[in-house]
């Protein structure tokens, strides 16, 4: 069978750019540091998309010294004859939105730049775009300034630049910073991101180097075991109950991949992609996966007489704790949910997954009786422990369903119309009383906290359910919580649409933001995959200029700011904690819509989320003193 044909012909046009610097937050889902990230992965899974044709087997990605990024690949090269339109098939490539070889299966199989939107919608949002086409023995050259063309073409067609015997495509972007909130790559986020993309491709290798001053770095990423390393390394530092399990197999069209470990730490970690797409929200790849794997376990416990009949079955969750797990498919026309592909639809995945989950875990289990006996002890142990925990929710649960706030402590707003209130969950009873004062009656709650909530990362569920602040919150939110062994948070029940730590803005505050957050994040992730969980931003400074307005500044570069270009005398009040401002302060500063500043809580990167918090909050002292020493430059002192 011969190789796929990729030139002009293949680019087909569905319409123009013009919307992509108007409405940016469509294509790369916002303009903050994760959409800016976005641009990179957009022009890499171009590059990958080659690797999985079987065109590219180098990836090289480098932050330059002046803040772009190029991404390089050997590759076949982005067509450059002429096109039907009249000019360069590049110059339709980067300038037209949905224009691509991946809207039929001529030059692409499988494509995770389905939407085909990629290298235009980074063209329209660079400040400058410069690419070289290395096809054909020619070097050929365009370039961009916010995705208008500044380069003349000959004939039509692209400059020829020099020769090479290389083949591949080199693009160079810078990001507009009329577009972006911060032009800075995040260099972990992309790490990790192209880490993933060599465990997902065995034979592709990333050459990952970062120039920019301070930071200097160059990392080799090629994984030959492919996802097996991959479980491996998420399970590094924990007690593996067995070897990795691995299988592969297709359907319909449609590959499966997948490799299972189960450790000695009940918490489930199942990671889902689709074309190299990490699908964040899960899907209809892992919505396959679990329901056979749970109708396996339990087929397997009777079978074996573990489960006798008078017993219930185990849970989906019982049968997946202490699982660790990557499933990777291949489909040749995926369906996702959103631009960023963040969720997969295609409803014939959970056919192909359940149908080659059920047939190749049934051969190995058949041949591996003692890991199949380990992996039903975990499902054994978890339902143990699921049923006592179910005890020790009822009874809390019991005891303060029908007592809203069960210590007192919580000053309920007046509506109750959830899509308008918001709860303030305040640092110690003085703040709070400040804040209760200040407030808006009829859509702001506030409850106070005292001191440093429990570290429910280094917790068993007993104690982090006989916590009162942690009981306050639950019963407060009233939308339940999900954790372990069972799932009973409901979102539709949340009563408030903002949920606002505001803790003081030192090191104290800090620490308690970061409690609150492992607690949301272990708990109540939906709230901040919704939108729903945000800090507040006190004032760091009040400035009363003996001529002008007072101002509030909110950090020390402001106040820096403020010396320079403030010619008066003025007098300084910095504010050490929330509890030095009044009622009247609070409101102007922090509770005021109008005036306040809030950060709203996302999670780019669910994995490293898990793995930092993991990390950061666990009871493992030695990873976390490693990453101490690698960020001290960066840490903030109080003054």
């Amino acid at each position: 069978m011969g190789k796929a044909q990729y030139d002009a012909d293949s680019i087909t046009v569905l319409e123009g750019l013009e919307a992509v610097r108007k409405r940016p937050g469509m294509y790369i889902g916002g303009v903050g540091t994760k959409g800016l990230n976005h641009l990179i992965y957009e022009i890499v899974d171009n590059s990958v998309d080659e690797h999985l044709a079987g065109e590219c087997t180098s990836i090289w990605v480098t932050l330059e010294a002046d803040g772009s990024c190029t991404v390089r690949d050997n590759g076949r090269g982005i067509p450059v004859e002429m096109h039907k339109k009249g000019v360069s098939a590049e110059r339709v490539v980067l300038s037209t939105l949905h224009a691509g070889g991946k809207f039929d299966n001529s030059a692409y199989k499988t494509s995770g730049g389905l939407h085909g939107v990629g290298s235009s919608v980074v063209n329209a949002l660079s400040e400058h775009l410069d690419i070289k086409i290395y096809k054909n023995g020619q070097i050929h050259h365009d370039a961009y300034e916010r995705g208008i063309p500044v380069v003349e073409l000959v004939d039509g067609l692209l400059p020829v630049i020099g020769n090479t015997k290389e083949t591949g495509t080199c693009i160079n972007f810078l990001p507009d910073d009329t577009i972006f909130e911060k032009t800075k790559f995040k260099a972990e986020w992309l790490k990790s991101r192209l880490h993933e993309t060599a465990y997902l491709n065995p034979a592709l290798t990333i050459y990952y180097e970062n120039r920019r001053a301070g930071e200097e770095e160059k990392i080799v990423y090629s994984e030959p075991d492919g996802i097996i390393a991959y479980v491996k390394e998420i399970n590094a530092g924990k007690t593996p109950v067995h070897e990795p399990i691995y299988f592969k197999g297709s359907m319909e069209g449609i590959e499966v991949e997948a490799a299972i470990q189960f450790v000695d730490t009940f918490e489930e970690n199942i990671l889902g992609f689709c074309n190299n797409i990490f699908t964040q929200e899960g899907g209809t790849h892992l919505a396959g996966f679990k329901t056979k794997f749970t109708m396996l376990i339990n087929s397997y416990a009777r079978e074996l007489g573990i489960l006798k009949e008078k017993d219930s079955n185990f849970t989906g969750a019982d049968t997946r704790n202490g699982m660790t797990a990557v499933i990777a498919i291949k489909h040749p026309d995926p369906i996702f949910e959103g631009q960023t592909k963040t969720k997969l639809a295609s409803a014939d995945a959970t056919k192909a997954v359940f149908t080659l989950t059920g047939e190749e875990l049934q051969r190995f289990f058949d041949r591996n009786l003692e890991t199949l006996k380990a992996v039903i002890g975990c499902a054994e142990k978890s339902a143990k422990i699921r049923k006592a925990e179910e005890k020790a929710k009822t009874n809390m649960l019991t005891k303060s369903r029908f007592s809203f706030d069960s210590n007192g402590k919580l000053s309920n707003c007046e509506s109750r119309d959830a899509e308008k209130c918001e709860i303030f969950i305040v640092e110690g009873d003085s703040a709070g009383g400040s804040a209760k004062m200040g407030r808006n009656r009829q859509y702001q709650a506030i409850l106070p906290i005292r001191g440093k909530i429990l570290n429910v990362e280094k917790a068993s569920m007993d104690k982090v359910l006989a916590n009162a602040e942690i009981k306050t919150m639950i019963n407060a939110f009233g939308c339940g919580f999900s954790e372990g062994y069972g799932n009973d948070f409901d979102i539709s029940k949340l009563r408030y649409n903002k949920i606002i730590l505001m803790t003081d803005a030192d090191v104290d505050g800090s620490h308690i933001d970061t409690l609150l957050l492992t607690f949301l994040y272990r708990f109540m992730p939906d709230l901040i995959t919704e939108g729903h969980v945000y800090i507040a931003m006190p004032p760091l400074f009040k400035v009363i200029p003996k001529k002008g307005e007072e101002q509030y500044l909110y950090d020390e570069k402001a106040l820096e700011k403020y010396k320079k270009t403030h010619a008066g005398g003025f007098t300084l009040q910095r504010y050490k904690g929330l509890g030095e401002m009044d009622a009247e302060q609070l409101w102007e500063t922090t509770l005021n819509p109008e005036n306040r500043v809030l950060k709203q809580v996302e999670i780019e990167d669910a994995r490293m989320a898990s793995e930092i918090t993991e990390m950061l909050m666990g009871s493992d002292v030695p990873p976390r003193r490693q990453f101490i020493y690698d960020h001290a430059e960066e840490a903030e002192i109080d003054a």
